[in-house]
């Protein structure tokens, strides 16, 4: 009986030791994570807060200038559109790259926006590539508490 557990251990040491192998394989033809192999969407970053007068967005778009993006209000959606091209010259075929992480190309970010949202007064600012959009909320009116009556 202790064959027999000593033998599938050994299938399983086998296993792990093939895997181990394989990942490092990967590893080393390919210096990225497997997931990262095929994500070729860029999209940026962004923080939504409310600070109860409205909401403020912000999104790290670095290396476009206003004129690539856009803001518009859809459907009671903030959409923040735009694209980042890559340069390219005509002496850079004989280049060969060690190391390229920057991500090119276009992207779409869509938040939803509260109900209480004034979407005609939206503010949108862009410097040092942050992108700021201001978006002020109604105030809330008072609250009415309503009397409940027992028979």
């Amino acid at each position: 009986m202790k064959w027999g557990i000593a033998r599938t251990d050994q299938k399983r040491n086998n296993l792990d030791l093939f895997r181990n192998e394989f990942d490092s394989f990967f590893e080393n033809f390919f210096p990225v994570k497997p997931g990262d192999l095929f994500e070729n969407e860029w999209v940026p970053k962004i923080d939504v807060i409310d600070n109860g007068k409205s909401i403020n967005v912000k999104a790290d778009i670095p290396g476009l200038s206003e004129k690539d993006i856009e803001v518009i209000v859809e459907n009671d959606n903030l959409v923040i559109s735009g694209e980042k091209n890559e340069e390219k010259k005509s002496e850079d075929r004989n280049k060969r790259y060690l190391v390229a992480e920057r991500k090119f190309g276009s992207f779409r970010r869509v938040i939803s926006l509260p109900e209480n949202s004034l979407s005609d007064n939206i503010k949108a600012e862009f410097k040092n590539g942050v992108l700021t959009v201001e978006i002020p909320k109604k105030e809330k009116g008072p609250v009415k508490i309503i009397e409940i009556k027992s028979h």
